[in-house]
């Protein structure tokens, strides 16, 4: 067995499954013995007990957890930020969990709806900043926010952290200079355009605190666009501006009753957060589909159009049987139809239930070894926790060991496990974790350098509240995993100790 630190990922969402899931699955499965969550802007505290839907709406949109599964499982224990971390020690925990303070629900919390339509007035700055200096004086982690346009809220709207201003984001930024603690996440973009280099120059000024941003991948339509990010971003990088990059695929396993990964176009905004036959009539429409194949033409993050690369993955109706594992280019050449009709009348025909495949970056592996392999970067966006039926990363750490390490020879092992614990762990401040060492935390990770791996596609269950689905990604060659000195995992099966901590910043944690 290779006996390593405890895996960090620097990159959760799984700031709703704590309520119902102690062992914080995947990612535990997989060596994982720390977690940082409340990325991108989004979260669940503080709310008040008359803001708590729009939270889970939130949720919704932004991390496609279903809203059925949220109301059945968030126990709302809590209504502070600090309130909201004792309740995770209080319920047990089996790994450890760090917390970042997303703007989102701070500005809710003091906004109310208008932190969805305008900054935030300077009497409201100040209350927020105050609920902030409160949450990171608890040890929270720092906080997060997002200006990606495919991050909505409630009712479709800009996710509240979207709408902050400069002057909001100062003050913010200056209780992490004040208290000399915490870091900042962003999702962010392409820091090579001039308004995000700005933003994330401005952030690491006025916070003298590390910012991590969101994302380098590789990109098969503009192959050298991550290593172009890189050197534009070089300077910010130097002064701990830090990109985190994916060392698997990204593929979305995607239907049209959750559309998240449309949502940075204009035309797919009536199609949130609606029942089913709304959402039929939507994609019925002519005026739609205009609208659609016009939002094509357009630059875009996420969905690229590329129908020769989507594959209907699975169907419901029987009929449509013969359609599983041909592209959408396929189907459309044989019914004589463009992609967009085809697409959208699969989709229908079955009830909105057809699962397709989206390869969305990363698909070059090329592409991907130099990004791993850079020092610049930090692995990690999991995303554990969100997109529940849509992908599932959270096997990242066994798929570097077993695919880069083992099959593709592409770092040394020693080398991949500094990325996996002590370069995310020291990043967030995390001094007792990370590393082996007399005196630290005894959070460790025995595997198999032979098999250890995980899955390249995830399988579904029915495990979530109220029988909802997920994705999840069984691990491989994971021997053993050790919590705080406690065994949680023995061959793959759970000892019944809860041994996690909440991590805190300023604690040498």
């Amino acid at each position: 067995m290779i006996v390593a630190p405890g895996f960090v990922d620097p990159h959760t969402h799984y700031d709703a499954q704590i309520c119902w899931d102690p062992l914080i699955s995947c990612s535990s499965w997989h060596g994982v013995t720390s977690v940082i969550m409340g990325n991108c802007g989004v979260g669940l505290a503080p709310c008040q007990p008359r803001l708590q839907e729009i939270a889970a709406w939130d949720l919704v949109n932004v991390e496609s957890i279903p809203f059925d599964v949220l109301a059945k499982g968030v126990s709302w224990d809590w209504e502070s930020f600090p309130q909201y971390m004792n309740a995770a020690q209080q319920r047990g925990i089996g790994i450890n969990l760090g917390f970042l303070a997303p703007l989102t629900p701070f500005r809710h919390y003091v906004m109310g709806e208008e932190s969805m339509e305008r900054a935030a007035t300077t009497e409201e700055i100040r209350q927020i900043q105050a609920l902030l200096r409160e949450a990171v004086a608890a040890g929270a982690m720092g906080f997060t926010t997002t200006t990606v346009a495919q991050h909505i809220g409630y009712k479709g709207r800009p996710l509240a952290c979207r709408l902050a201003s400069r002057e909001e984001l100062k003050a913010y930024a200056n209780v992490l200079k004040e208290l000399n603690r915490g870091a900042i996440e962003v999702a962010l973009g392409d820091p090579a355009q001039p308004d995000k280099y700005e933003l994330l120059d401005f952030l690491l000024t006025e916070s003298g605190r590390p910012v991590t941003w969101l994302a380098v991948l590789s990109r098969d339509d503009q192959p050298e666009a991550a290593m172009n990010t890189l050197r534009a971003a070089e300077p910010l990088i130097k002064r701990k501006g830090i990109p985190q990059a994916s060392c698997r695929p990204l593929v979305g396993q995607v239907d049209l009753r959750n559309p998240f990964i449309f949502a940075a176009m204009r035309s797919w905004k009536p199609a949130f957060n609606q029942p089913v036959e709304a959402q039929k009539e939507l994609y019925r429409s002519a005026e739609f589909r205009a609208a659609f194949r016009a939002d094509l033409t357009r630059p875009r993050l996420v969905f690229s159009g590329r129908w020769e690369t989507i594959e209907v993955h699975e169907v419901s109706n029987p009929a449509l049987k013969s359609l599983e594992k041909k592209t959408v280019a396929e189907i459309a050449r044989e019914r004589g139809q463009d992609g967009v009709d085809t697409f959208l009348d699969v989709a229908l025909e079955d009830d909105l239930k057809t699962q397709y495949i989206i390869p969305l970056f990363n698909s070059n592996e090329e592409g991907v070894r130099e990004l791993i392999t850079d020092p610049r970067t930090m692995i990690g966006l999991s995303d554990g926790g969100a997109h529940v039926d849509m992908l599932c990363d959270a096997g990242y750490c066994t798929y570097l060991l077993g695919r880069w390490v083992r099959e593709k020879e592409a770092m040394t092992l020693e080398y991949a496990v500094q990325r996996l614990t002590s370069e995310p762990a020291d990043f967030f401040g995390l001094h007792n974790r990370g590393r082996l060492a007399t005196g630290l935390a005894a959070d460790l990770v025995l595997f198999d350098h032979r098999t250890v791996g995980s899955a390249k596609r995830p399988e579904m269950r029915y495990d979530l509240p109220g029988g909802g689905r997920r994705l999840v990604m069984p691990a491989q060659g994971v021997q053993c995993t050790i919590v705080n000195g406690v065994v949680l995992y023995e061959e793959q099966k759970h000892t019944g100790a809860l041994p996690g901590q909440v991590l805190r910043s300023g604690g040498g944690q």
